[in-house]
């Protein structure tokens, strides 16, 4: 039985876009690796931004660090 857990931050994803995100990765299971779209679980964990962070930089300053230029 696959288990996906999609952690996305607190940014404002709606209902609509969670379960797109839950057909999305049902329908890939299905596809990839042929299973039965009943036995499948995705979570959405929603994670606050300063709990994460990309290229060793908090996520906030990362992003900052791509707006300014070089």
């Amino acid at each position: 039985m696959p288990y996906v857990n999609i952690k996305i931050t607190r940014e404002g994803a709606t209902p609509a876009q969670k379960a797109e995100l839950i057909k999305g990765v049902t329908d890939l299971l299905v596809r990839v690796l042929d299973k039965n779209p009943a036995t499948t679980f995705v979570v959405i964990d929603e994670v606050a931004m300063e709990d994460w962070g990309v290229g060793g930089l908090p996520v906030e300053a990362y992003r900052t660090s791509l707006k300014s230029p070089s």
